[in-house]
């Protein structure tokens, strides 16, 4: 599967990624506000990364996540992905490497893959959390139809402290 946006585009992480994916996605501003991206993030994390999503697209069973690349020109400048997907909703997360930040991709792509889950996977509900603090992140998901929820006050831990999570979703 792949998602067309201008000259953007989600696709399935392939082999020869790891390279742009760990240049892109080694900083200390994305640790900051994802939970499971470690910094320094290695070339074997990117192998490790890879591998396992090829393991994903292998796989006869339905999925219980999707990730998808943003590519330009064939290299890997963020990732978005689908998790928690149990019948009727998933949760979205997404990453995009900081030289790409402010430009709108990361909520063209945000609203490319809640399409792409509501119409073509027939789920009713995506959802996401941003922790608190991230009001960039908060914005993206605004801006792409998703409706603030609430806060879910010391919903998880970020270096060992915990840390208010905001809930959006998007239902059809």
């Amino acid at each position: 599967m792949e998602l067309c946006f201008g000259k953007y585009k989600l696709r399935p992480f392939r082999r020869g990624d790891e390279t742009s994916l760990a240049e892109n996605i080694n900083h200390k501003k994305i640790e900051r506000y994802t939970l499971r991206i470690p910094c320094p993030y290695t070339p074997a994390n990117a192998r490790q990364w890879v591998n396992f999503n090829l393991k994903l697209v292998r796989s006869k069973e339905r999925p219980g996540q999707l990730n998808f690349a943003v590519d330009l020109d064939g290299r890997v400048i963020g990732g978005l992905g689908l998790f928690n997907i149990n019948g009727h909703s998933a949760e979205l997360g997404y990453w995009l490497g900081v030289n790409y930040w402010g430009k709108g991709i990361v909520t063209a792509a945000v609203k490319q893959l809640t399409g792409y889950a509501l119409k073509e996977l027939g789920l009713v509900r995506v959802y996401a959390k941003v922790f608190s603090a991230n009001k960039a992140s908060a914005r993206v998901l605004e801006k792409a139809g998703y409706k603030y929820e609430g806060r879910l006050r010391k919903d998880c831990m970020k270096r060992e402290k915990p840390v208010d999570s905001l809930l959006f979703a998007k239902t059809r």
